[in-house]
């Protein structure tokens, strides 16, 4: 008999209790994306009680629309920010430990076009492999025609002069994030997901003291004190700065990428496409992921940010266009099984440069006048990274008494090698004797959500109980993938959901119908 995790630990009963209870927090963590989670554990593993509130839902923005690469930026190495390439290759290789059910080690090819290509390539990428030192991934090698033409074996021949094969990791990003508030939970952490920030408490002389919040299913808001504040929304930090200084500069300009998922035939084969230069001088990923291939990305400066981004058509047409370049058999837009868009927290340009991709993807802290510590920019591969530079920052400014991190070496939830990834189940790590024990407890749960796809009914019930989805988008966007994935099918699977969902959570009839609607109107916006 398989042990469950505790449920009660991550019930929204037991969590709202807690943040009832503590009358002070050491940390409070606005933002429940990568950057916050990592502040989040952080300040967890050094002993702090620790709150962390999130509007929506745990990687609801751009943590979960990445590239799904964790990596330490082939295209910032040409760009000479080397110091940032070994962070996040250092970084790669702690993910790659900690989190192994979620991360692996990656193929990827450089296909190569012209003489001097290989060659040039080959450089460049063995310096990659020597600033990842003992946590190097494999050794980047030079392929020959026949070979490369055989790993892709949808790669136009003609003009090919052969390939570079280099390593990096490959991941889910939502995923991870699940994984990551469930580690921080059962470390001791508050972790709750729909319950926004919507004010800051101060104290006479203008000090942050605590923020108020409000929960969006009761409407309940409470007053919640904390001795350090941390703002790690992500595209939305300026919002919260401006709930601090209602004339604070932005800090961030979105830039907006773009991902197109198309069916795992037109990349054949294990590995991933790396197409070095595009017509807007970045690289384009066509990588493959749960059993589909995700094309991307663009990088598209935007006025404003929004929690649900849209793609827009020449973002798309850029991505087919190409691909096209390079694959025989060339994606259409018809082909599209989701197409998906998110914000990265660029940096806002101070000094009149506009070009986005020239704009560090390094992180930055900000420390505002009334004390609020803000955590902007960075990727996910530095998350960890991430989380350690903001905690060190409240110590140093004398909010916390000091202690040092313990993340680097602290397995995350459901952590285990590996080896088999035939069944779609492996994401589950450690937990999947008890989520099969589920299924064998109630066979029922057992049944496919939608006869075309692989996921079943069991894994909505485990992400109630275990997971804190209270949604049908929190369900099927980021604890089972399937908007991402295929979102005609999602939208298929949404009543079957809601039902599910009421079930376990105790609602009615017309809560379902709000649901599927709620859901259906958000997914048509990831369809081609």
């Amino acid at each position: 008999m398989h042990q469950n995790p505790p449920e009660f630990l991550f019930q929204r009963s037991t969590l709202l209790q807690q943040l009832t209870e503590q009358p002070v927090w050491d940390v409070l963590v606005i933002g429940g994306g990568a950057t916050g989670l990592g502040v989040a554990l952080d300040a967890i593993s050094r002993g702090y009680k620790t709150l962390l509130l999130e509007q929506v839902d745990f990687a609801k923005g751009t943590s979960s629309r990445s590239t799904k690469l964790i990596h330490g930026g082939v295209r910032y190495l040409a760009q000479g920010d080397v110091g940032l390439v070994w962070e996040a290759l250092y970084e790669r290789g702690l993910l790659l430990q900690n989190a192994p059910h979620l991360v692996r080690n990656q193929n990827f090819i450089i296909p190569s076009y012209s003489w001097w290509g290989g060659p040039f390539y080959t450089f460049g990428l063995k310096l990659y492999d020597a600033l990842a030192g003992k946590l190097s991934l494999g050794p980047s090698v030079h392929l020959s025609k026949a070979e490369t033409l055989r790993r892709l074996s949808n790669i136009k021949p003609a003009g090919l002069r052969g390939g570079v094969l280099y390593h990096d990791g490959q991941f889910d990003d939502a995923r991870l994030a699940i994984n990551l508030a469930q580690t921080a939970i059962e470390r001791g952490g508050t972790l709750l997901n729909h319950l926004p920030v919507t004010g800051l408490l101060k104290d006479a002389d203008g000090q942050l003291r605590g923020v108020k919040a409000t929960d969006a299913e009761t409407g309940i808001t409470y007053e919640v004190r904390a001795k350090a504040v941390i703002n790690a929304t992500g595209v939305f930090v300026d919002d919260i700065l401006q709930l601090d200084q209602p004339d604070a500069p932005n800090l961030v300009r979105p830039s907006q990428g773009v991902h197109i998922v198309v069916d795992r035939s037109f990349l054949p084969g294990e590995d991933a496409l790396m197409i070095p230069k595009t017509e807007d001088g970045r690289v384009l990923f066509a990588v493959p992921w749960h059993g589909r291939v995700v094309l991307g990305t663009t990088d598209t400066p935007l006025p404003a940010h929004s929690q649900e981004p849209l793609a827009l058509d020449e973002e798309i047409e850029f991505i087919l266009r190409t691909a096209g370049q390079y694959l025989t058999r060339t994606p259409k837009r018809r082909d599209a099984l989701s197409i998906f868009a998110g914000l990265r927290p660029l940096a806002a340009p101070q000094h009149g440069s506009e070009k986005t991709r020239e704009i560090s993807r390094s992180h930055k802290l900000l420390v505002s006048a009334s004390g609020l510590i803000t955590i902007t920019g960075g990727k996910w591969t530095t998350y960890r990274r991430m989380g350690q530079d903001t905690i060190d920052k409240a110590i140093a400014l004398g909010k916390l008494p000091p202690a040092t991190s313990q993340t680097a070496t602290m397995p995350i939830h459901g952590a285990q090698p590996t080896p088999d990834r035939s069944s779609h189940l492996y994401v589950y790590g450690t937990d999947l004797p008890a989520l099969q024990q589920l299924i064998t407890d109630e066979p029922a749960l057992g049944e496919k959500l939608d006869a075309a796809l692989e996921f079943v009914l069991a894994e909505v019930v485990w992400a109630v109980r275990y997971e804190m989805a209270r949604t049908v988008e929190d369900v099927l966007a980021r604890r089972v993938r399937v908007l991402f994935l295929d979102a005609r099918a999602a939208i298929r699977m949404a009543p079957t959901v809601a039902a599910l969902l009421a079930q376990e959570l105790g609602h009615d009839a017309q809560w379902q119908q709000q649901q599927v609607a709620d859901f259906a109107r958000l997914a048509r916006n990831y369809l081609p």
